[in-house]
């Protein structure tokens, strides 16, 4: 299964990579497919790749349905 998170850049790090950040998770990601990006966009990461923008919008509507998912499976136990 492939999930995509969106994330926000919080810094650009070099020619074609930046950091990003999700409720404090960091990563290190490649802006090659989205080179027109700033600083503080949401961007949908995916294997270490940008590979969409979002308006802000759009980005919180999709990180509150993360939090959802989380808090209705965090008692679940996986086997």
């Amino acid at each position: 299964m492939c999930l995509a998170v969106p994330m926000q850049l919080v810094e650009i790090t070099g020619e074609g990579t930046g950091r990003v950040n999700a409720g404090g998770v960091k990563a290190d990601v490649s802006l090659i497919m989205t080179p027109d990006v700033k600083i503080g966009d949401y961007l949908i990461i995916h294997a270490g790749f940008s590979i969409e923008a979002l308006d802000p919008e759009e980005a919180q509507i999709r990180l509150d349905l993360f939090k959802e998912l989380a808090e209705a499976t965090k008692d679940e136990e996986y086997n």
